[in-house]
C-alpha cells in the first residue's frame, strides 16, 4: 500500500511538471529588417518579450538580421528562414508571396495602415556649417558637392531616395521625364560610394569621412547627431521629399513550419500598441497613433510629402526604374 502511494505521489508529480511545462515555453523568433532599424528593434524586443512573458509565461528571444532591404528579401527567399520580416518597401515583401509562396498574397491587408506600423521620409545630413550650402535637391547637383546614397538595386531605403528626388525633379519640371532623368543622371555623378544599405553608407559618411552630404531616413539622420552628439554633423529637411512607408509581416510558411505563428503575429500587433508606439516615436521614426504622433509632434518637421501611389504604385516602379535596363541603369551607366 505505501508503495502504491509513492508510484501515485511521484506520477502525480511527474503530470504538474509536464503540465506545467506546457504552458511555459521557450520561443525564439528571427526577423529579417533593413539596415538602419537595430536600435528600434533592441529596444522594442525587450520590451515586447517582457509583454508576452507576463501574459504568457512564455519566454521569447528575438534574433535579428540586418541589411539592405533588397538583399534581406532575397535572402528570406533563398531560405533565410524568416519568421517575419520588417522591411523598408512592400515591393520586396510582396516578392515573398509572389517568389516563393511564404506569405499571403493579402498581407498587406491584415495589419493597420497597409501593415506600415510607422513612417518616415528622407532627408540630408551635412558636415557642421553645412559649408556647401544644401538646402534642397537642386543643390546635391553644384559642382564639387560630394553625395553619398545606398544603391537602389541592393537597399530599400536607396530606392526611396531616388524616388524622392525623382519626384523632386518632375514636380520642377512640369512632369518632364527626360528632364528628370537628367537631373538624377547629374546627382549620382556626383555620388561618391554606393553602399549595399543604408548603414552602410552612413557609416562612410559619419565615419570614413567621405562626401558632403549623406542622403538618408528621417530617423538616420536623428540618429547620427545622437550618436556624434551634434558636434560635427546637421540635419537638413528639404522643403520636399517623400513619404516612406515601411510595412511588416509574418512569414506565415516559415512560422507554421517553426510553430511560432502566434507569437510571430502578436510580435508585429505590439508595435502598434502604446509601448511600441513610444518605442517607435523615441528611435525617430514618425509614430502611426495619433495620440503618440501629438506628443512627439515637434520633434518631426513639417513638409510636402509625395506618395508612391502618385508616382504609380511599387510594381510600376520597380519595373520601370530599378530592374536591369531600367531608368536608374540607363542613368548610373551615363
Amino acid at each position: 500500500m505505501k508503495k502504491n502511494r509513492l508510484l501515485s505521489t511521484a506520477a502525480l508529480l511527474l503530470a504538474i511538471t509536464t503540465t506545467g511545462s506546457s504552458f511555459a515555453a521557450d520561443i525564439t523568433l528571427l526577423n529579417v529588417s533593413y539596415d538602419p532599424t537595430r536600435e528600434l528593434y533592441k529596444e522594442y524586443n525587450e520590451a515586447f518579450s517582457k509583454y508576452w512573458k507576463t501574459k504568457t509565461g512564455d519566454t521569447v528571444t528575438i534574433n535579428q538580421s540586418h541589411g539592405g532591404g533588397g538583399k534581406q528579401a532575397r535572402a528570406v527567399l533563398d531560405g533565410l528562414e524568416a519568421d517575419v520580416v520588417t522591411l523598408a518597401i512592400a515591393y520586396d515583401i510582396d516578392q515573398l508571396n509572389v517568389k516563393g509562396k511564404l506569405i499571403p498574397e493579402n498581407w498587406q491587408s491584415l495589419l493597420p495602415g497597409n501593415s506600415s506600423p510607422y513612417t518616415s521620409t528622407i532627408v540630408f545630413v551635412v558636415r557642421k556649417g553645412n559649408p556647401k550650402g544644401i538646402k534642397q535637391w537642386d543643390d546635391l547637383l553644384k559642382e564639387g558637392v560630394g553625395v553619398v546614397t545606398p544603391n537602389p538595386k541592393t537597399s530599400g531605403g536607396a530606392r526611396w531616395n531616388y524616388l524622392a528626388a525623382w519626384a523632386y525633379a518632375l514636380k520642377n519640371n512640369a512632369n518632364n521625364e527626360e528632364a528628370a532623368k537628367q537631373f538624377l543622371n547629374k546627382l549620382y555623378k556626383n555620388t561618391s560610394v554606393l553602399d549595399t544599405g543604408a548603414r552602410g553608407s552612413t557609416t562612410s559618411f559619419a565615419e570614413r569621412g567621405i562626401g558632403d552630404v549623406l542622403i538618408t531616413w528621417e530617423n538616420e539622420a536623428y540618429l547620427v547627431l545622437k550618436e556624434f552628439a551634434n558636434e560635427n554633423f546637421e540635419v537638413i529637411t528639404p522643403s520636399f521629399s517623400i513619404l516612406t512607408e515601411p510595412p511588416v509581416a509574418v512569414v506565415e510558411k516559415v512560422a507554421a513550419k517553426h510553430g511560432t505563428t502566434e507569437v510571430a503575429k502578436a510580435y508585429l500587433q505590439y508595435l502598434y500598441s502604446k509601448e511600441g508606439q513610444e518605442i517607435i516615436a523615441k528611435n525617430f521614426y514618425r509614430p502611426s497613433d495619433k495620440e503618440i504622433a501629438a506628443k512627439y509632434a515637434n520633434q518631426f518637421p513639417k513638409l510636402e510629402l509625395v506618395n508612391i501611389n502618385q508616382l504609380g504604385g511599387w510594381t510600376e516602379v520597380q519595373n520601370k526604374h530599378f530592374l536591369d535596363d531600367g531608368v536608374f541603369d540607363k542613368i548610373y551607366a551615363k
